[in-house]
Order: C-alpha cells, then structure tokens, then sequence
C-alpha cells in the first residue's frame, strides 16, 4: 500500500510524463524534487561571500543605523539565471518561483535568521496602483515561504507604500534616495512596538528602499530591523 507521500510522488511521475516541467536555466526535464530550476544551474548561480556582504553592509546600511543586519545569498547579475527568475515572478504570474526563492533563501540563510530572533517578517509593500498593474506583490510569496518554513508571522498589512515612486532602476545613489523618501507609511504601531523586524525584497540595490522602510517601523517603536533578499546588486 502507498502511503500519503508515495501517493503524491506517484501522481507527479505520472503528471511530469505527460507534461514534463524544465528547467528554467537549462531547459533539462527536472526530477522530482527541483523545482523550477535544476540543481546544476542554481550551483552556478554567484555566491556574495561573507567579505562582500559586510562590505556592502557598510556601503548601504552602516551610517545611516536604522538597519541592525543584512544577507543575501546571491549576487545579482543582468542577463543571469537569477534574473530570468526573479522576472518570471514579477512579470509572468509565476508565483510558484516566488515559493522556490523563498524556499532557496531559507536554506541560505536560516542561521542568519535564528540568530536574528525576530518577531514579524514585512515583505517591502508596492504601491497599489503597481500592485494593481502586477496584480500582486512579489515579494509577498517570497516571504510567504520563508515564513512558513521559519515558523516567523508574517505581517504584509501594518505598512503600506504610499507614494508613488518610478524605477530605481535608472537613477544614481542620491536621486534613489530622493525618489522614495517619505514613501512609505506604518499602519499598525501596535504591530510593530517593541518588535524586532526583518524587511524582505527580491534584490538589493543601494539599499534606499529597505532604509527608508525601515525608518518608519522605528519611527512606531519597532526594536531591531535586519533586512534579507535574495540578491545584492551594484
């Protein structure tokens, strides 16, 4: 007799059979256990090292003291694996690579997270009208799994983002800093009072938006804030 869990491995055989899921990186039939890209590829995704970390601690979070900590597993590079799935998420409704990088970011970074000791993880908000215009939040299923396997609340409604902002994608440090200050507004203090905090976002780029999240949640008695993505880029 099968049980439950030889039930599920059999109907996926029979389902990757006829309609064989790929690699996204490679495009190579995934076995039973990847999902969403082969083991081969995510081992030639680039690792930030622990030097590059603090370095870019430094760089982006230090002076301005409103974040605690910070990791992210992976360098970000353009026209790399790590970017076709990050934009799968984002722009092509595949929600289940937002549960795949919130799976990949726990295996990286669970110590960091333990050591943490957090109470809430925030996913960093969208705009309405962008959520709107996505019709979801990406880095909602990203922290989704990383809190269900955590076992860490998370808390997606105590803030939201109330200014409009335009990509950052194009502008240097100062006008980054400029294009989201006062972005963002805390909904529930009583949420957030005493509690300690890590903001979750898809990549990091100079840091802006996860400060200036960041600030508000202090500005409501939040303890500690420590930041996690899946990515660093320059």
């Amino acid at each position: 007799m099968l049980n439950e869990l030889g039930i599920i491995r059999y109907l996926n055989s029979i389902a990757d059979f006829f309609l064989p899921r790929l690699c996204l990186g490679c495009s190579s039939k995934l076995e039973y256990k990847e999902n969403i890209v082969c083991l081969s590829c995510i081992k030639n995704i680039k690792d930030a090292d622990s030097k590059r970390i603090n370095s870019e601690f430094e760089r982006k979070f230090e002076e301005e003291k409103i974040i605690s900590n910070f990791y992210s597993p992976f360098i970000f590079e353009k026209e790399g694996l790590l970017q076709d799935i990050i934009h799968s998420l984002k722009y092509s409704s595949n929600i289940k690579a937002g549960t795949f990088l919130g799976r990949l970011l726990f295996e990286k970074a669970e110590k960091k997270i333990t050591d943490w000791n957090c109470d809430l993880l925030i996913p960093i908000p969208l705009h309405r009208v962008k959520k709107a215009e996505r019709g979801y939040n990406q880095s909602y299923y990203i922290t989704k799994e990383l809190s269900k396997l955590s076992k860490i609340k998370m808390d997606d409604s105590s803030v939201s983002r109330s200014k409009f902002t335009d990509s950052q994608t194009n502008y240097n440090l100062k006008e980054r800093k400029e294009n989201i200050s006062d972005a963002f507004k805390c909904r529930n203090g009583k949420n957030i009072n005493g509690k300690s905090i890590i903001l979750i976002d898809d990549v990091i780029t100079t840091g802006s938006t996860i400060t200036e999240c960041g600030k508000v949640l202090k500005e409501k008695g939040a303890k500690n804030i420590f930041a996690l993505s899946i990515a660093i880029a320059d």
